[in-house]
């Protein structure tokens, strides 16, 4: 049980909650903390208070399942903030897996014949492959990580015309990833390096990336609007492909079909 992750979590969703919307009574006590005490949450969840504080430390052995599901409702968890609750309390075996670093053939042909931006990324957001209209539209430069790239590199916040919005979901994705040695790293690096991503890291909010919209910028083609579906490649673990398009018939396709006929840096330049 990772018990540093797990407090951290935890008490985050604490904080989360007044014991007024918890339907507890208002103390007229000073409190100490924002949101529930860890007293009030084992109420809540019908264990004893040195259980859950043991079970919010990581000190908790075989927490069972039905201790689990009331410690959610206590919390008043999402299905995504339930999964994350028990990756933490059972983590996977077997080190530190990683994806697959290489894109099989067939993945790469398949986004190289794509008329529109595409992205092969792994479960850190490490960018594995993209195609040719996702190069001019990102100009990804040095960066092999997506998050990394996010915060380190001034082009990404000319790119993303909501910058702060989809940075910030970035980082709840890296959130809600497996902890390993490597995703530690990685977060330790871009808390070092950027104010931005350690102020997103310290929110704690789980994100997962799965369709949407997103406005871009491109300096010959101006604004593009476009919609992003996510599809895992479920024979590569831990790969996904993220590809963009837009609306038939609108202003966004056009400027997408012309995405790799436009070398607007090079003229610039």
């Amino acid at each position: 049980m990772t018990g540093g992750s797990l407090r951290e979590f935890l008490a985050s969703r604490r904080a989360a909650i007044t014991p007024e919307e918890a339907g507890l009574p208002a103390s007229c006590e000073g409190r100490r903390v924002p949101g529930l005490r860890r007293e009030e949450v084992a109420i809540l969840a019908g264990v004893s208070v040195d259980y859950y504080v043991k079970l919010e430390q990581g000190r908790a052995t075989n927490v069972s399942d039905q201790v689990l599901a009331a410690v959610e409702r206590a919390l008043r968890l999402d299905e995504q903030e339930r999964r994350h609750l028990r990756s933490l309390v059972r983590p996977a075996r077997g080190g530190d897996p990683q994806s697959q670093s290489r894109v099989r053939l067939p993945v790469q042909s398949m986004i190289d014949a794509l008329p529109v931006p595409a992205i092969v990324h792994g479960p850190l957001l490490e960018i594995l492959a993209t195609n040719a209209a996702a190069r001019e539209l990102f100009r990804f430069g040095p960066a092999r990580n997506l998050v990394r790239w996010m915060f380190t590199d001034p082009v990404a916040r000319v790119v993303y015309l909501e910058w702060e919005k989809h940075a910030a979901q970035m980082v709840a994705i890296l959130r809600a990833a497996e902890k390993t040695e490597t995703s530690r790293q990685l977060v330790d690096d871009l808390t070092e390096a950027s104010p931005d991503f350690a102020r997103h890291w310290e929110d704690y909010r789980l994100h997962e990336h799965t369709h949407g919209v997103k406005r871009f910028f491109h300096e010959a083609l101006g604004e593009i609007r476009v919609n992003y579906e996510t599809m895992a490649l479920t024979a590569d673990s831990g790969q996904t492909v993220i590809i963009y398009s837009a609306d038939p018939g609108s202003p966004s396709a056009e400027k997408l079909q012309n995405l790799t006929t436009t070398r607007p840096y090079e003229r610039i330049a």
